[in-house]
């Protein structure tokens, strides 16, 4: 006698079923990688490379909202950009898609030093 047919798989519904937001643009990690990017095109302009590649972005805070809290340095508390770089921070986070705001705190403690640069900007900067 032949065995009777497998009950079938219940379909899904949707309190049972489990349903993923599809990544994109408005994705936390997509608007965390276009934050990098865009600190990416901020350059010291004494140093021909830019301020995330020479570990001068402590802390990006990416808060539900699209608000982001930047912690950044300078190569030293009287660099000539301090009144500068920080406003151009806060303007190329905000356009990246995502984010609602940003909010761009100096901080210099721990004090910047060559050995927080990344291994391509000391390769760039011929630093072995």
């Amino acid at each position: 006698m032949p065995e009777p047919p497998e009950p079938p798989e219940p379909t899904p519904t949707l309190d049972t079923a489990l349903i993923a937001a599809p990544a994109g643009p408005d994705a936390p990690e997509e608007i965390e990688n276009g934050i990098v990017e865009a600190l990416k095109t901020v350059f010291d302009p004494e140093i021909p490379v830019n301020i995330y590649e020479l570990g001068l972005i402590y802390d990006v805070d990416l808060q539900p909202g699209g608000e982001v809290h930047v912690k950044m340095t300078l190569t030293s508390p009287g660099c000539p950009v301090a009144g500068s770089l920080p406003g151009e921070v806060k303007q190329k986070v905000e356009a990246v898609a995502g984010v609602t705001a940003a909010d761009v705190e100096l901080v210099w403690d721990p004090a910047w030093n060559p050995s927080m640069m990344s291994e391509a900007a000391r390769l760039q900067l011929g630093m072995f």
